[in-house]
């Protein structure tokens, strides 16, 4: 299995639009549209699920589509770097710490 990543989405993109598209090559396991937290508007990007060998291809031919007027930006996922936290666990640390 591998994630796909599918960027510069029309904010107007479905789940079923996505789909659609990738579903031309190939089978497609899982579509997530990301969603902002606090306002819960798109984002702009996806994540797309496909076998292996399927999604290299699918990869190829949807880089630089365009929908809805923008140009998708499509690769392979990538692992999120790990966030630094604060040593003390504390946010914003105390005015003392620098004094």
């Amino acid at each position: 299995m591998t994630t796909i990543y599918v960027g510069n989405l029309p904010f107007t993109a479905t789940e079923d639009e996505v789909r659609a598209l990738f579903e031309r090559h190939g089978k497609v396991e899982s579509v997530k549209l990301i969603n902002d937290r606090e306002t819960g508007r798109p984002r702009g990007f996806a994540f797309v699920d496909m076998a292996a060998g399927e999604a290299q291809n699918a990869i190829q031919q949807t880089n630089g589509f365009q929908m809805g007027g923008r140009p998708l930006r499509v690769n392979e996922a990538q692992e999120r770097a790990p966030r630094s936290k604060p040593a003390s666990g504390v946010w914003p640390p105390a005015l003392t710490t620098f004094l």
